[in-house]
C-alpha cells in the first residue's frame, strides 16, 4: 500500500471513530454501554474467527469449563471489550475528576497500601488487559498519586494522538514503549511510579512462566527494573461493576524486594508472581478480559523442540510456593491443546 493510500485509510478510519463518538455524546453513558455491548454481541456472532480464538483461549484458562459456558464467556468479553473501547476509553477523561470521583470509585483493597501511595517512594504498577485498564491509570493521577503509563504507540497516528490527549487531559504521563530505558531510570530515581499492562506475549525469546496453568512469554523488563532499583511492584485491577460506569479499585498484590532476595533465580521469582497477580485480577470478573489477544501464542522452546521441560526449569516452578504439585505436574506435563486461529 502506498504511503498516500495509507494515510487516506487512516483518515477515514479517525473520521469515523470521532463520528461514532460525536453521535454517542447525545446519549446518556449507560445507553451507551447497552449500545457497544449489543454492537459486541453482533460482532462476536458474526466474526466466527475471533470468537473461536476467544472461546480456546477461556477454555485454556478453564480447562473445566463445559463448551457452551465457554462460548458464552468468550462473546461476553467480546461485548466488554466494545464497551470499554467505544465508550469508557472516551467518556472516562471527561467524567473522572477530583470532585465526584467518589461517585464512580470505590478503592476495595487500595486501604492498606494507603500509606505508601501517600508517599515519595517510587514503585512499578502492574495490571493486564482486564477490568478497565484506562481508568486504572487515569484515577490515580487525579487522586495526585501521579503515574507514567507504557504504551505501544497506535499503528494509526490520528487514533494515536487523540488517544494520548485524553490520556494525558487528567495528568496521566503516556510514554511510547520503544527506546524509553534512560526516561523510566530518571522517573524511578525521582520518586515516580511506573505503570505496565504486562500480559502481553513477549514473543519466543521472553521469560516463560505459569499463567492459568501453562507457560507463557513476559518481558523481563519489569522484574529488572524492580531488582536494579530495589522498588515494589503492585498488581491491580479497576473492575466495572455495573453500566453506570461504577468501578472498584483492587490491588490484589504487593511484591517487595524482601520478597524475591532469598530466590535462587529472583528475576523468574518475580515474572511469575506478578503474572499470578493478573491472573487474579482476572478471576475477578473474568468476562472483562481481553481473551482475543493470543496470550500464549508463543511456546518455550523445550516445546517447540518437542522435548520434556528442562530440569533447572522444574527447580525454579517448585521453589514458587503458591504451586501445588498437581499444578506442578500440570506446568510439567501440558495436555494437548487446540490451537486458537491465527489473528
Amino acid at each position: 500500500m502506498s504511503a498516500a493510500s495509507k494515510r487516506l485509510m487512516h483518515l477515514s478510519q479517525y473520521a469515523l471513530a470521532r463520528g461514532f463518538a460525536s453521535l454517542f455524546h447525545l446519549f446518556e453513558a449507560e445507553q451507551n454501554m447497552r449500545t457497544a455491548g449489543a454492537l459486541g454481541t453482533m460482532f462476536a456472532r458474526f466474526g466466527a474467527q475471533r470468537l473461536m480464538r476467544a472461546g480456546v483461549n477461556v477454555q485454556r484458562a478453564f480447562p473445566d469449563m463445559p463448551h457452551a459456558d465457554a462460548t458464552q464467556l468468550a462473546e461476553r468479553s467480546i461485548a466488554s471489550m466494545f464497551q470499554l473501547f467505544m465508550v469508557e476509553s472516551m467518556l472516562t477523561p471527561q467524567r473522572l475528576h477530583k470532585r465526584n470521583w467518589t461517585k464512580c470509585i470505590t478503592l476495595g483493597s487500595v486501604g492498606p497500601h494507603m500509606d505508601f501511595l501517600l508517599s515519595n517512594q517510587p514503585a512499578i504498577f502492574v495490571t493486564g488487559h482486564c477490568g478497565n485498564w484506562e481508568l486504572l491509570g487515569f484515577s490515580l493521577s487525579v487522586l495526585d498519586f501521579h503515574l507514567t503509563a507504557l504504551a505501544r504507540p497506535l499503528d494509526n497516528p490520528y487514533f494515536d494522538q487523540w488517544l494520548l490527549g485524553m490520556r494525558r487531559r487528567r495528568g496521566l504521563n503516556v510514554l511510547s514503549k520503544w527506546n524509553v530505558t534512560q526516561e523510566l531510570q530518571n522517573i524511578i530515581l525521582e520518586g515516580g511510579r511506573i505503570g505496565f499492562i504486562a500480559d502481553q506475549n513477549a514473543g519466543d525469546d521472553g521469560l516463560f512462566v505459569p499463567f492459568f496453568g501453562q507457560m507463557a512469554s513476559s518481558y523481563k523488563s519489569i522484574g529488572l527494573l524492580a531488582m536494579r532499583y530495589r522498588i515494589p511492584i503492585f498488581v491491580g485491577t479497576a473492575v466495572r461493576e455495573t453500566d453506570r460506569l461504577q468501578y472498584r479499585l483492587e490491588i490484589v498484590d504487593r511484591i517487595n524486594p524482601q520478597d524475591w532476595e532469598a530466590f535462587e533465580d529472583p528475576l523468574f521469582y518475580i515474572t511469575a508472581r506478578f503474572n499470578r497477580g493478573i491472573e487474579t485480577c482476572i478471576r475477578m470478573a473474568p468476562e472483562q478480559y481481553l481473551w482475543v489477544h493470543r496470550r500464549w501464542k508463543s511456546r518455550p522452546q523445550w516445546e517447540r523442540d518437542d522435548k520434556p521441560m528442562p530440569e533447572r526449569i522444574v527447580k525454579k516452578l517448585s521453589a514458587l510456593p503458591w504451586l501445588s504439585p498437581k499444578d506442578l505436574d500440570c506446568l510439567i506435563h501440558p495436555p494437548k491443546l487446540k490451537k486458537s486461529p491465527a489473528a
